[in-house]
């Protein structure tokens, strides 16, 4: 008798951590607000709900031998979305050495994470190296921002304004999640090739078959 089909898959996980994504995304572009409080906050619910979700799927999805992506990764988004939930240290430095900090560290974890899935020969491989790019992209983004940069600029018949570095560093946050959203849903949405399953099958009937067409 074959083993149970699981309920919870990589699938199901990639498409919680769009939804919460999205809901970064959402909250960042509906915000009139892009201060280093209201980033770090909806960074700090992020992080925290994934890192919940990564080391709940690491041990309901993955082999023993395998939950170390997951588990790494659920410790690092953890530690940055408690250092981004303390009111005290929400400044404009901090939205950014949290960010980045987690972005290079989650981005290359990931990334590695993929490139030995991609030679084991696993479905998900390129999910896992395209998410950690997005997160090493993010962390290289911010760190080309100037946390004290302040630009004054108008706009004919609408007044002058206040570009900071802050407001582009929470807006680039915003348009990492909405990324991260649209390509985690896509993938958790698409369907498994059967090919690897039909494989193994293949191989024993034709194993099973001698050189003169003879069984």
């Amino acid at each position: 008798m074959s083993a149970p089909a699981r309920t919870f898959t990589v699938r199901n996980v990639q498409l919680v951590r769009a939804l919460f994504a999205a809901v970064a995304a959402a909250m960042i572009t509906f915000s009139p607000d892009h201060s280093a409080a209201i980033g770090l906050s909806v960074f700090s619910g992020f992080a925290i709900a994934t890192a919940l979700v990564l080391a709940l799927a690491a041990w309901l999805v993955l082999p023993a031998g395998e939950r170390w992506p997951y588990a790494t990764l659920a410790a690092v988004g953890l530690l940055a979305g408690m250092a981004g939930g303390i009111p005290a240290w929400r400044t404009n430095d901090a939205f950014f050495a949290v960010v980045v900090a987690w972005g290079l560290a989650s981005g290359a974890i990931e990334l590695i994470a993929g490139l030995r899935a991609r030679r084991a020969g696993e479905q998900t491989a390129r999910d896992s190296i395209t998410v950690g790019a997005f997160g090493l992209l993010l962390g290289v983004a911010l760190l080309a921002i100037p946390a004290g940069l302040a630009q004054p600029y108008a706009i004919k018949d609408a007044g002058e304004f206040l570009l900071t570095g802050i407001i582009l560093g929470v807006g680039m946050f915003g348009g990492y999640a909405a990324i991260v959203a649209v390509f985690l849903g896509i993938a958790g949405l698409t369907p498994q090739r059967a090919s690897r399953v039909a494989a193994p099958e293949n191989e024993r009937s034709a194993s099973e078959i001698a050189p003169g067409g003879e069984r």
